[in-house]
């Protein structure tokens, strides 16, 4: 009885931590959003709060997201209800496909999908009590976070070259010497393949949300039969680097080589700002300092997070099926080697970016589980290493372009005892499989 009793009691305990938590993590997102909207008006552009509000009238920006947020709220329904939510969505969106036809305005399919979202929030708390209808907000929450994410992550990118006028790319490009700058490398790689290898790896490096979806849709496949999410996903993840990250570009603004050694990404205009024509043939030489660029292009460059996001995907399919971890270990690859072939990044984007997301997700497990001393040296760890890496990047770039046979392997063993030190941590948190005790023969009766 008195078992029973604690058990209850640490049930009810965990129930109130969660909801405490929730409430917490709803706070804060809800305050991050009123404060970038703020800044953004600030720099005279419309925020990630203005954005949404306009699509449930205006075309969107992207019908495929809102989209795909619906896909991840129906995590929660029934096929029915599936079925029902997607063909009123289609509906709406076939009476304001009509209107903007008759308007001749801007085509653009999803606002359906929004309206539906929202009605399934409104049905949670005018239909549903109890558990029910925690459920359905957390699918309405799930799918609204990922568009205001997104919304959020333009925003940040819009105020990136309003706030940060100067750019530290040379520091970059000088302290790529000491991996063999495998910006330029891949870049003659990428030309050096035709257009079968640019349009593949373009596909690949675009098509990183939809990865994300896929992975999350196979994670959240039992939601509507369990009633329950799982205590970690990968959207938790993706937010949390998507929040983060525009963080780190504030302080260590960078546009990258084809910005900062090209003409753009566009072919044209970028050599206005650019030091030189010189990616990806003739490796940049000059003596780092600030730069000025254009008031347009995003500072999107330290950390990666293309990189923290497809070693994200990687990690979160490693316990999926085979095609699944498949398919997670093509697109680690395929999205590396488009950051740099591209001329997005740097060599030490990279490596910085899966040290940032290997910390992240460190911590978020550590947080569905519950912090203890091994996830606790893991994430500290794992902060230290990135902001050292930093502090190299900023004040020792020269030195590390003179010393490259020290300094490189120095960052490459470096990121890889964060990945040693998060898979030895994570294991150690699985529970350990008890083998089955098999019945003891027993004697034959004479």
């Amino acid at each position: 009885m008195l078992s029973r009793i604690n058990g209850r009691t640490r049930l009810a305990a965990w129930r109130k931590s969660q909801a405490v938590l929730w409430t917490a993590a709803c706070v804060v997102t809800v305050g991050f959003l009123i404060g970038l909207e703020f800044t953004a008006r600030h720099y005279g552009l419309a925020g990630p709060i203005t954005t949404q509000a306009r699509e449930m009238i205006f075309a969107p920006k992207s019908g495929v997201l809102l989209y795909t947020g619906l896909a991840l709220t129906m995590v929660v329904l029934t096929w029915r209800q599936r079925f029902v939510a997607l063909g009123v969505a289609v509906g709406i969106d076939v009476v304001f496909f009509l209107v903007r036809w008759a308007a001749d305005a801007k085509m653009m399919f999803g606002n359906g999908a929004l309206w539906v979202i929202l009605g399934c929030g409104v049905i949670a708390f005018t239909r549903r009590t109890g558990r029910e209808r925690a459920l359905l907000l957390k699918g309405v929450g799930l799918g609204l976070v990922l568009v205001a994410g997104r919304k959020a992550g333009d925003a940040w990118l819009l105020i990136t070259p309003k706030a940060r006028p100067m750019v530290l790319d040379q520091y970059l490009a000088t302290a790529d010497h000491a991996l063999g700058d495998p910006s330029w490398l891949m870049g003659r790689i990428v030309e050096a393949s035709g257009p079968v290898g640019n349009m593949v790896l373009d596909r690949v490096y675009g098509g990183l949300a939809v990865a994300a979806v896929v992975v999350t849709l196979y994670q959240l496949r039992n939601v509507a039969s369990e009633r329950r999410f799982p205590a970690h996903h990968l959207v938790r993840t993706f937010l949390v680097i998507g929040l983060l990250g525009p963080g780190i570009y504030m302080l260590f603004p960078v546009v990258g080589p084809i910005f900062a050694y090209g003409p753009g990404a566009s072919g044209t205009g970028g050599l206005e700002w650019a030091v030189a024509d010189l990616w990806p043939d003739v490796l940049p030489t000059n003596a780092p300092h600030w730069m000025v660029y254009d008031d347009i292009t995003p500072r999107n460059c330290m950390p990666s997070l293309h990189t923290a996001w497809a070693t994200a995907i990687f990690i979160h399919t490693r316990k999926g099926s085979r095609i699944l971890r498949f398919a997670g270990t093509f697109w680690l690859i395929a999205t590396l080697a488009a950051t740099l072939g591209f001329g997005y990044h740097y060599g030490t984007d990279l490596v910085a970016g899966v040290v940032f997301a290997l910390t992240i997700e460190a911590g978020l497990r550590s947080l569905a589980r519950g912090w203890d001393r091994s996830g606790t040296l893991l994430v500290v760890y794992g902060t230290a290493v990135f902001a050292a890496f930093l502090a190299m990047y900023r004040y020792l770039p020269v030195e590390m372009g003179r010393h490259p046979w020290v300094f490189g392997p120095l960052l490459i063993l470096a990121m890889i005892s964060v990945i040693y030190s998060y898979v030895r941590t994570t294991r150690s948190w699985e529970p350990e499989a008890v083998p089955v005790r098999q019945p003891e023969p027993q004697p034959e009766l004479v």
